[in-house]
């Protein structure tokens, strides 16, 4: 789609115009993919009015005077959204081989002793995603993927769950993780669990 659908589906509140005003080039399509998919997801009839997704004071988005939390993300030409009344978060990745590159900055020691064989790159992808959605849920800056996030090991497939933990400065939560390999992309959701 180009911008001309979204602004043909889409009626946007002037804190939205206003945000998307400053933003250039394919991530103007990505934030009205994104709005489009919300309005979809929440509105019962077509013409139903949209409720604006704002920016709280960390960056986190969510829905003006409305108890959904929600999470987006992008990844070359695809936009995961998440809707749910608990936190949280999505991440889509499309595989790249140089993530591993980034390992080291993001893996701890016991979640790295699962990586083996020749799905090793699949599996790291798998947890890049699940820290990424768990950082959403977070919501809030200064998080670090090695020290302040663990995804419980798990073994690789192609479509599973694990668990995750956040733990900074008092702060700890546990969330379900649920994942799945879809073509060449890896699409991972994070929620919290009841206490």
């Amino acid at each position: 789609e180009d911008e001309s659908f979204f602004f043909r589906q889409l009626v946007l509140h002037d804190s939205e115009a206003a945000e998307l005003s400053i933003i250039k080039g394919r991530r103007r399509l990505e934030w009205l993919a994104s709005r489009h998919l919300v309005h979809l997801m929440v509105s019962d009839e077509p013409d139903w009015d949209r409720i604006p997704m704002l920016k709280d004071e960390h960056g986190k988005p969510h829905l003006n005077d409305h108890e959904l939390f929600v999470s987006f993300s992008h990844s070359y030409d695809f936009v995961a959204v998440i809707l749910g009344r608990m936190t949280v978060g999505i991440d889509i990745q499309k595989f790249v081989p140089k993530i591993t590159a980034l390992e080291r900055k993001f893996m701890r020691e016991e979640e790295s002793r699962s990586l083996a064989g020749p799905t090793r790159l699949e599996h790291l992808h798998i947890y890049w995603g699940a820290k990424e959605a768990l950082y959403k849920c977070y919501g809030r800056r200064k998080l670090d993927f090695r020290q302040h996030i663990l995804v419980e090991p798990f073994s690789y497939q192609e479509k599973g769950s694990t668990t995750g933990i956040i733990n900074k400065n008092g702060f700890h939560k546990t969330y379900e993780v649920f994942f799945e390999k879809r073509d060449n992309y890896f699409l991972v959701h994070a929620l919290e669990t009841q206490a």
